[in-house]
């Protein structure tokens, strides 16, 4: 059906705008003069200098006197229908002036191939609304309130109940989690392992890789599953698939699909929902492997900036996350700070605190090889928004053949923390009790922190 705005429809927007206070207010953000005809900008301008200087609607006497432009007075008759018809018509019309006035711009960058300007020119336009959402009335209905919290958050388990109870119940849609580790610790596997759980619990998952091939990431999730090594895995293809196939019966759809490293926010968004169209699915969890190789797209940046690069991009997401309405899990690397620590805190985390600011959760992975052989890895919770598990670490059982991760048994919990702890200890001592600068040589130095080294792996060979 096509729009046409005469001089009479606009009459009567401008009569409701004057009929009440609250209801120009709510509109004058997306009010501009330059959508009505000629005639009615002098008065929207009058209208508009009025309340920003006197705080209030100027008089029908006042506009005519002005502008000499006359106005029926329709306070009495609008109701609250009429209301919410004028702003819906309302709020078309100012869409619709603001979509025509960014083509004709458009005519002449497009000359000059200033695509990008065209393209957020448009953008602006067709995003013109107002806004629907008023938000929450703290002092309303404060029961229904908690238990909408119950209802909607926390309830998305992450597949170990011990990281569930940290975080108080699991992630959350619209949230942005952050896995944080060196370069082998086992982002992509502590990923892979969560993106294996929801699908078991019948979510509908994407895994998004940037570094691995699908068929790497699937043969990966074939030994997760199957309880198989990797070799066993590539020797063994169709029990493999026999095993895949009966447990995809009762499960949600697990997507596994790289794309170039260097890739933006746009083109996942556009794979998701092109995705969710071709399927008739809803995804319920995405995991992008990993933040620290995508690009922004609201700036142009220099790929060396990390800073500032990974600022937009986990902004991006965040709103990605936000805007899909799904649960959201990806990864960031650890600086060479971390190399030889133990115990992690934000100066770890490579390109700084933007991407920090910007998480819901941040957990760090710290995995030795010592650690590995005797089946643990451990995770430390460097922030959790939605809880008070900052600064707690968790052990978990790590199977280096089939590569699942799970959760250990109470007994077994915090013996590699202890490990830690003293290594740590150890480490400050030796550190300590190194002469003042200038009478104690590196070489001396770097051999005891050496020895205490050693000794962390003795302590971790243990039985």
């Amino acid at each position: 059906m096509s729009e046409e705005y005469t001089e009479d429809l606009q009459k009567l927007y401008i009569e409701f705008l004057l009929a009440e206070k609250d209801l120009f207010v709510r509109c004058n953000a997306i009010t501009q003069s330059k959508y009505f005809a000629r005639k009615y900008q002098p008065v929207m301008d009058f209208i508009q200098e009025h309340v920003d200087g006197y705080g209030d609607l100027p008089t029908h006497e006042q506009i005519a006197a002005k502008t000499s432009q006359q106005f029926d007075d329709i306070t009495s008759k609008v109701t609250d229908d009429h209301k919410n018809w004028f702003m819906d018509e309302y709020e078309k019309f100012c869409r619709h002036k603001a979509l025509e006035g960014a083509i004709l711009q458009s005519a002449d960058k497009l000359e000059r191939h200033e695509y990008g300007s065209v393209e957020q020119l448009i953008k602006d336009a067709v995003s013109i609304g107002l806004a629907k959402d008023f938000g929450l009335n703290y002092w309303d209905d404060p029961a229904g309130r908690i238990q909408t919290i119950k209802d909607n958050r926390g309830q998305n388990s992450t597949g170990w109940e011990s990281l569930d109870k940290v975080l108080y119940g699991g992630f959350n849609p619209g949230e942005l989690n952050i896995f944080a580790g060196g370069s082998g610790s086992g982002k992509s596997l502590f990923m892979q392992n969560m993106a294996l759980n929801w699908a078991l619990a019948g979510k509908n998952v994407v895994y998004v890789s940037l570094e691995l091939s699908e068929e790497l990431c699937s043969m990966r999730l074939d030994a997760m599953l199957t309880n198989m090594s990797t070799r066993d895995v590539m020797k063994n293809p169709d029990d493999v698939e026999l095993k895949v196939k009966m447990a995809s019966k009762k499960a949600g759809v697990l997507q596994v699909i790289q794309m170039k490293n260097g890739c933006t926010v746009n083109d996942i968004k556009a794979y998701i929902k092109e995705f969710q169209i071709q399927k008739n699915i809803k995804v319920d969890g995405l995991f992008v492997d990993y933040l620290d190789l995508m690009m922004p797209v609201s700036v142009k940046v220099n790929p060396s900036d990390q800073f500032i690069k990974d600022k937009f991009v986990s902004e991006e997401l965040r709103n990605l996350a936000i805007e899909l309405g799904t649960l959201f899990v990806t990864a960031s690397q650890l600086n060479r700070g971390a190399v030889d620590e133990v115990e992690f805190d934000h100066s770890h985390i490579a390109g700084g605190i933007s991407k920090i600011n910007t998480a819901d959760n941040l957990i760090g992975i710290f995995s030795s090889r010592a650690m590995r052989e005797r089946g643990r890895v451990q995770i430390q919770f460097m922030k959790t928004r939605s809880s008070s598990g900052v600064g707690t670490k968790l052990d978990l059982g790590y199977d280096m053949n089939t590569l699942r991760i799970t959760d250990l048994d109470e007994d077994e919990q915090g013996e590699d923390g202890q490990v830690a702890s003293i290594y740590q200890n150890l480490k400050a001592n030796v550190q300590a009790s190194v002469a003042p600068a200038g009478q104690q040589t590196t070489e001396t130095t770097t051999v005891a922190v050496n020895n205490a080294d050693r000794l962390q792996n003795l302590l971790k060979r243990r039985e």
